[in-house]
């Protein structure tokens, strides 16, 4: 049976288009019936998605499928500004996706996401699209690429005890920051994510709506502590207090909802600050960056109870576009080649990439490969996820000439591995 598969974009002009698998899509619009069956489809544990934040999306923003005039599968993405090694690169913040089960199994999803890759290539604006999935097969099917690790702690407030204490400054102050919360953590925020890869850049949307939107259960304590040197911000951290009564007592536990620190002795000075919680049962953090120095610094690192998980997902929309955006530690040249990317064939071809002075330039190119990899595998390659070498040795690419992995590896590496702290 054929279905008519109709786009409507921001302009509310349309295109229409014969399927035989059977969807019709376009933009949410205003519409109020789509808007509330967009929330339908999409549904979240109370508190886990401030209402703000659900608000603030635009109608500009969506792209949903219908199937015989029925809200079938929503889809929402975001215009944010990513660090890239760096520097800042323009990302589609994809969102809210989700199909009803009796939508399921059709191909909704597939030809959403490819019309949603077609217009960022045409437009030419985004040229990466970025996520967190529930489910990262999803997504991989789809050619993005498991662009970052993340972990989680679970740990007693006794239980942080440091190898050294040389780094935990006697004139390092704490305070609690009532005024100008957004004005003084943005601040410190954009030092400290000035060279990584995969932080947001954050307006006071993005902060109100995130780390520092209130507690969604009554009684729940939130607080903001900054971390000062003789007057000077170094670090901050936003965490919330939870208290229940059971039959042992007072059970509180403290959840870390954000952190920075542009020094050493910040870093320390914050965790220290916890030592203090006497009443709190646990401190959980589950969203920590990869490479945080807090299992190196513990005496016993196994009081994190540390769990890894699927960071952020990250999609390769246009390359020749992609690869300026990032930055890059040295000087080079590279050859490779990219196969089997089927929902964004501009992609696949052989390309020559040139950096100088910490920037990229692409170009096709007739030369041979010296390696042959997929839009995923690249994709973790760009982002610091695995290197060249790394990838090699799981079969994520081939070599025509394994001499230059090496180079690979020191073209491509991130100053910090890959990290994302807010909600997509």
């Amino acid at each position: 049976m054929l279905y008519t598969l109709r786009f409507q974009y921001i302009t509310n002009t349309l295109e229409e288009k014969q399927y035989a698998d059977g969807n019709k899509a376009c933009r949410a619009g205003r519409d109020e019936g789509s808007q509330k069956g967009c929330g339908r489809i999409h549904r979240a544990a109370p508190g886990i998605i401030p209402k703000e934040f659900i608000d603030g999306i635009t109608h500009d923003m969506t792209l949903c499928a219908f199937v015989n005039g029925k809200l079938a599968t929503s889809y929402a993405a975001w215009p944010f500004t990513m660090k890239f090694n760096g520097m800042d690169a323009p990302v589609a913040g994809v969102s809210f996706v989700g199909t009803l089960p009796v939508f399921r199994r059709m191909g909704c999803l597939r030809k959403v996401h490819e019309k949603h890759f077609e217009f960022l290539h045409e437009r030419g604006e985004r040229a990466i699209s970025i996520l967190f999935a529930s489910k990262a097969a999803i997504y991989q099917r789809y050619g993005y690429a498991l662009a970052s690790t993340q972990n989680a702690y679970d740990i007693e407030p006794g239980h942080i005890q440091f190898r050294s204490l040389k780094h935990l400054n006697s004139s390092g102050k704490l305070k609690q920051l009532h005024e100008n919360k957004v004005e003084t953590l943005d601040k410190i925020y954009n030092r400290f994510i000035s060279r990584r890869t995969g932080y947001l850049l954050r307006d006071k949307f993005k902060w109100e709506t995130g780390v520092l939107s209130p507690p969604p259960s009554p009684g729940t304590v939130h607080d903001v502590i900054l971390y000062e040197e003789n007057g000077v911000p170094l670090g901050y951290v936003i965490y919330s207090v939870e208290s229940h009564f059971k039959d042992h007592g007072l059970d509180q536990v403290l959840s870390i909802k954000d952190m920075a620190w542009l020094s050493i002795p910040a870093y320390y000075g914050l965790w220290h600050y916890f030592t203090k919680m006497d009443l709190t049962n646990n401190i959980h953090w589950r969203n920590v960056p990869c490479d945080d120095p807090m299992p190196h610094l513990l005496l016993e690192p196994a009081g994190l109870n540390l769990k890894s998980m699927n960071g952020f997902l990250g999609r390769i929309i246009d390359v020749e576009k992609a690869i300026p955006l990032r930055g890059y530690s040295e000087d080079g040249e590279l050859t490779f080649e990219i196969v089997g990317d089927d929902m964004c064939p501009w992609n696949n071809g052989k390309w020559q990439v040139e950096i100088s002075n910490g920037k990229g330039s692409i170009k096709r190119t007739e030369k041979g490969p010296e390696i042959t990899t997929t839009i995923n595998s690249l994709g973790m390659l760009l982002f610091g996820q695995i290197s060249a070498t790394r990838a090699m040795r799981m079969g994520r690419l081939d070599a025509a000439r394994e001499d230059a992995i090496a180079k690979y590896d020191r073209l491509l590496i991130t100053e910090y591995k890959p990290f994302c702290a807010d909600l997509i």
